[in-house]
């Protein structure tokens, strides 16, 4: 490793907050899609595998490096087949395709005994995904062997981050009104809806930002619900620099020195998925004290101002998120969500499990 810039990720905060977040009944899918949000997804799978269900991925290509490292859970793939070839694969690796549209449910048709497991995404109010409510029963008509197989009808909320807002119970009301009506196990809680939402634990529920150590809920802290960050960015100081009052730091001259000031650079940058967009004063943590980014981000280097910080040397580690600084104040910053932080982590960080 060249330089020291990395992303260390906690495995027993991982575990910790599966066992926080994990309903006292039915399955728990643990939700590794994107490379676990930027975790590393054997990793995160493999911390897990002794106490997980199921786990859940976006697409059919995300499987193969965890079946390869010896996964063996059933794996949910949340957007179903993108093609054909995707549904004849499924069933050797052992894939649930949660499919969403006609065309999906024509290709696995088609399969027979070849046919993987399936699950139905409903449309309860969301629009992104999913048939309508009133197509699904016309669906079990058409395909009659999904009454064959253990069907779970899956929903998403587009509010659950919020859970006052009165749509969490209009979704709610029409997808328990189907599953009753179908008698047909249910899948519609997520990582904030299982903490805020307890009615909306039905058969399954999907952990996915909470299990990181990052805030489900809007306007509450990660520690609010006994959260512990997983992954800690860092990056080391690698140049120290007396700038005087007046004088510019950066880029375009954005950042101005109000004193006399010791300037720290810092070796990690955009292309490292430190936002390039963070304004100065964005936090950072250094000798276990708070300190500020000054001027732009640079693709490879920040900057932040150490004038208060006694004792800051060369070689210092910096902590961009992570422990002391959670990911969400940094999103706040940066006018994002966490979900895009740890996600776009570049993969010249490395992850190191600790």
């Amino acid at each position: 490793m060249s330089r020291s810039t990395r992303a260390s990720i906690n495995l027993q905060a991982i575990r910790d907050n599966f066992n926080q977040l994990r309903p006292p009944t039915g399955k728990a899918i643990a939700v590794i899609k994107a490379d676990a949000y930027g975790h590393g997804a054997v990793t995160v799978a493999s911390a897990l595998s002794s106490v997980c269900d199921y786990f859940a991925i976006a697409i059919c290509d995300e499987a193969a490096p965890l079946r390869e490292a010896g996964i063996k859970q059933p794996l949910l793939v949340l957007e179903g087949p993108h093609h054909v070839e995707d549904c004849k694969a499924a069933k050797a690796h052992q894939l649930i395709l949660l499919a969403h549209n006609r065309e999906q449910l024509d290709w696995l048709d088609a399969l027979g005994s070849e046919r993987p497991r399936v699950w139905l995404k409903v449309d309860t109010g969301m629009h992104r995904l999913g048939f309508a409510c009133e197509q699904v029963a016309p669906l079990l008509q058409h395909y009659p062997w999904l009454r064959e197989q253990p069907t779970v009808l899956a929903s998403h909320f587009a509010c659950a981050d919020e859970p006052d807002n009165p749509n969490n119970a209009l979704q709610l009301k029409r997808f328990t009104a189907l599953t009753q009506t179908l008698g047909l196990a249910g899948c519609m809680a997520n990582s904030a809806a299982s903490l805020c939402n307890p009615q909306s634990l039905f058969d399954y529920c999907r952990l996915g930002i909470g299990l990181y150590g990052a805030s489900p809920v809007t306007g509450h802290p990660a520690r609010d619900y006994n959260l512990t960050p997983v992954m800690s960015l860092q990056a080391q100081i690698i140049a120290l620099h007396q700038v005087k009052q007046g004088e510019t730091v950066g880029y375009s001259q954005t950042w101005t020195a109000p004193r006399d000031s010791l300037i720290a650079t810092v070796g990690i940058g955009y292309a490292d998925g430190y936002p390039r967009h963070c304004p100065s004063g964005t936090p950072v943590v250094v000798r276990s004290q708070r300190a500020s980014l000054v001027g732009r981000v640079s693709m490879d280097m920040i900057t932040i101002d150490v004038t208060e910080i006694p004792g800051v040397t060369l070689g210092d580690d910096v902590e961009l998120w992570g422990q002391q600084l959670p990911v969400d104040e940094v999103a706040d910053f940066a006018g994002t969500i966490s979900y895009e932080l740890i996600t776009r982590v570049s993969a010249r960080v490395p992850r190191l499990p600790v």
